[in-house]
């Protein structure tokens, strides 16, 4: 009997107790699923159903395949999975060491399996998916933001979990043509090792994975955009320049910061209003006694071209106005054991649970009645310092109280809930500026920035890798807080350079977004509602001196002048999924230096910029990709490409290239 048989359009394999799938999804694309439970899931997680994708299923005695355009699926008897381009070239092979076949020439007394299902008490497994190894010649890229300085990510092992400063978004793209999701929110573990590649969820009910082949970067970042969705169109507003800080305290404070601005004729798009700018915890309006007119605050500021965004936290405190109903509606995260808490900052709360529909809804409507209806169109949905709240590594169980498997989901459902809600009251142009991510959450509009960072050079070279991956792994609506958040002093004169050169850096981001908490901290103002939360030191371009002053006001105007070029970008971002700010081979994939280059990056097709990211540096090699001529932007001198030349950077100037002149 064989263990093949063909579904429709589905390759099926089952041995023993499992059942594997293979089939069509997208173009040029493949989904695999395998169970050992009676059933196979139904859940398509990140993954958007394409329309039908012809492919075609053979059926032998000892193997069976499926091809769909580039890419074909090798299945063999004993059930390892061989991916090949379909010119036959090799691009993925499951690691399998066992004696099924003696005459295979990787048969072995070891006995690994490439798909290993751990029980685990409740019926979940912990999986284990294994792949041989493409070899140190491979490059990786994606997989989301992590703090480290690495862009190519081969040898890297990467916890697949969301934190602060961590978004785990585990889309990998390899230099041999292929690109692959791990279509699976469980927390985890992968392994990207010189022998072979691991990839681990604690705990699940079934492996899934999505898998691509493209002759380009671009042809694969398109694919998978196309099944995971791609970014709305940005609003042009969200283009220029965003100003924030923690935290403006009052009304009057923002306000005064908003006059300035225009008094002294800075390009501004967007003011913040952070955190405890509300009564309680769990209470999504303004508190009337810091901020007494917010309808008078929102008019005015659109009356200087300004929109405001508003932060929401998904945490609800015991005493809130909220709380007994939200508890009653089973809109809350529970907990394993204990009292209801999942974080203590100010004061005990709980989360909602934002993989509730209804929940989501009724969070909406608060902040439709209190933000929207006034006229916030951007929302910061901050998730509260997710390492505290998501999982428990000592017990698995206590996000959610019981579904491990959601752990990093939650930033996508968290997102969603203000997607579909501003859908419903008619918005189009969707903003979420969110701290975490997962695959698929750049459909809900979701802007990321990369966590609480420390103010240092250290610091800005991690955001520079961060925010390249974060691209390719699919979302490219990212940004940093420039300056970093914490510890930054704005008299100190090595802060003052550190703020140059990030807000230079900053310039050529999808979101440029001055924000942190700087020191010293200002006196509390109350012990009512927010005013018991802390105010850092200022935070405008006119509070680091007056040189540095001088530099932000001439990239301020430089942000403004590209505004027709970053609206093309955003447009390609909507159309294609194409992120933003991109490593150099994702433009030049045949220039071999450009994957060998990780220090600087190209803002759309058409420019090139290599930040300064050490201090006292006022000089800088810049590769230039053959077969382009390069215009320098500040002297408009011309250079061919294919060379590497030392660019000058003084304090004023951020090296950038043009493939022609002026794009925007």
């Amino acid at each position: 009997m064989s263990v093949f048989e063909k579904q429709g359009k589905k390759l099926v394999y089952h041995y023993d107790a499992e059942q594997l799938w293979l089939e069509p999804w997208g173009c040029n694309s493949l989904r695999v699923r395998a169970t050992k439970q009676a059933e196979m899931p139904q859940e398509n997680w990140a993954l958007l159903v394409p329309e039908d994708s012809s492919c075609e299923i053979f059926i032998q005695e000892d193997k069976a395949s499926i091809q769909n355009g580039k890419i074909r699926a090798v299945v063999s008897a004993n059930g390892k999975i061989t991916f090949f381009r379909s010119d036959g070239t090799l691009l993925l092979e499951e690691y399998m060491r066992n004696r099924r076949d003696v005459f295979d020439e990787k048969c072995s007394a070891l006995e690994i399996e490439s798909r290993e299902f751990k029980p685990l008490a409740g019926g979940d497994y912990r999986l284990t998916v294994r792949f041989e190894s493409g070899g140190n010649h491979e490059k990786i890229y994606g997989m989301g933001q992590y703090q480290q300085p690495m862009l190519n990510l081969k040898g890297a092992d990467l916890e697949l979990a969301q934190r602060n400063s961590q978004a785990s978004v585990p889309f990998a793209l390899s230099s041999l043509g292929y690109g692959f999701l791990w279509n699976n929110p469980a927390v985890g573990r992968c392994v990207f090792g010189s022998n072979l590649t691991t990839w681990e969820a604690f705990s699940s009910k079934a492996m899934d994975y999505w898998i691509t082949a493209g002759d380009s970067p671009a042809e694969i970042e398109q694919a998978y955009s196309s099944v995971t969705g791609r970014v709305p169109m940005m609003p042009d507003y969200a283009m220029g320049f965003w100003q924030c800080k923690l935290r403006y305290q009052t009304q009057e404070e923002l306000l005064r910061v908003a006059r300035e601005y225009k008094r002294r004729g800075l390009p501004i798009s967007v003011i913040v209003v952070d955190f405890f700018h509300w009564p309680k915890q769990g209470e999504w309006k303004f508190d009337p006694t810091y901020w007494p007119d917010p309808d008078g605050m929102i008019r005015e500021l659109k009356e200087m071209g300004i929109e405001l965004m508003v932060s929401i936290w998904p945490t609800v405190e015991s005493e809130s106005e909220n709380y007994e109903e939200m508890l009653e509606k089973g809109y809350l995260i529970r907990t394993e054991r204990g009292i209801r808490a999942a974080m203590g900052f100010m004061n005990p709360t709980i989360h909602f649970d934002a993989t509730n529909p209804e929940a989501r809804k009724y969070v909406w409507s608060k902040a439709k009645q209190n933000y929207y209806d006034k006229g916030v169109r951007i929302f910061w949905l901050d998730e509260a310092e997710p390492e505290y709240s998501v999982y428990d590594f000592d017990n698995y169980r206590y996000y959610l109280g019981s579904d491990l498997q959601i752990g990093n989901l939650y930033p996508l459902c968290y997102a969603k809930a203000f997607f579909d809600g501003q859908q419903e009251a008619g918005q189009e142009n969707i903003i979420n500026l969110i701290r975490c991510a997962w695959a698929g959450s750049q459909r809900y509009g979701a802007l990321v920035w990369s966590g609480d960072i420390h103010s240092s050079f250290r610091s800005l070279r991690n955001q520079f890798t961060a925010g390249l991956n974060m691209g390719l792994a699919g979302i490219p609506w990212w940004t940093t807080d420039i300056g970093g958040f914490h510890g930054g002093n704005p008299n100190d004169p090595a802060f003052q350079e550190l703020l140059v050169r990030w807000f230079e850096y900053g310039a050529f981001c999808p979101v440029m977004r001055l924000h942190g908490d700087r020191e010293p901290k200002q006196p509390q103002l109350g012990t009512t509602g927010g005013a018991s939360c802390l105010s850092g030191a200022d935070n405008e371009v006119w509070s680091f001196g007056e040189q540095a002053y001088g530099i932000c006001r001439q990239y301020l105007n430089l942000r403004e002048e590209m505004r027709p070029y970053i609206t093309r970008l955003m447009r390609e971002a909507h159309e294609l999924g194409s992120p933003v700010m991109r490593p150099l081979f994702y433009d030049f994939p045949q220039d071999s230096p450009c994957w060998q280059c990780e220090d600087q990056y190209m803002f759309g097709p058409d420019v090139l910029v290599a930040p300064v990211m050490y201090a006292k540096t006022f000089q800088r090699e810049v590769y230039l990709p053959a077969g382009e001529t390069w215009i320098d932007f500040w002297s408009g001198a011309s250079f061919s490409g294919g060379q590497t030349i030392l660019a000058d950077a003084p304090l004023e100037k951020i090296p950038v290239f043009l493939r022609r002149q002026k794009p925007w």
